[in-house]
């Protein structure tokens, strides 16, 4: 019996211009199918990590039709690596599948560290956002643009169609 985890699947994708976004998004659709949803522009500037990619960088969300399993994190981030590396002969965008549930926005990652879990296939997992008293609530380890509330009106109209999602499977299931 296979076990469904219901999510929703999102990318934070790290770029340098709207041409690498717009490429980062047809590549995206061609494995996930079109984006249902994408957030605004956010200028990333809290970290010199990416400096490689390019000097001045920008933070946007993409959410994906449909519920998931979120047994396939690892395989998300297996696909958005293959696409990172399609995208030049090094590097030009950063892209962190996960996913986004009534709880939590978890992130995957391919480096572990103490607040990781991996969950297989050189993969790791990131609660990165809890979702608590009606509010996005960081940790101590949340990546730092992720502590301020410049992403969450977008994870919460994610959270919301999960929510409508979850409870339209709930009724079918009757």
């Amino acid at each position: 019996m296979t076990f469904f985890y219901p999510v929703k699947l999102i990318a934070a994708v790290l770029y340098p211009d709207e041409e690498l976004w717009n490429w980062t998004i047809n590549a995206l659709s061609i494995l996930w199918g079109p984006p249902e949803d994408a957030s605004e522009a956010f200028l990333f500037a809290v970290t010199e990590y990416y400096a490689d990619i390019a000097p001045v960088l920008y933070r946007r969300f993409l959410s994906f039709g449909r519920m998931r399993n979120g047994a396939d994190l690892p395989g998300w981030k297996h696909d958005s690596c293959k696409v990172e590396r399609a995208s030049g002969s090094s590097r030009k965008v950063n892209i962190d599948p996960g996913y986004v549930n009534g709880a939590r926005l978890v992130l995957a990652s391919t480096k572990d560290h103490a607040h990781r879990v991996y969950v297989g296939g050189g993969i790791f997992a990131e609660v990165t956002l809890r979702y608590r008293f009606k509010r996005w609530v960081s940790f101590d380890y949340t990546f730092p643009d992720f502590t301020d509330s410049r992403y969450y009106a977008f994870l919460s109209r994610v959270r919301n169609r999960w929510l409508e999602e979850r409870a339209a499977s709930k009724e079918d299931a009757e």
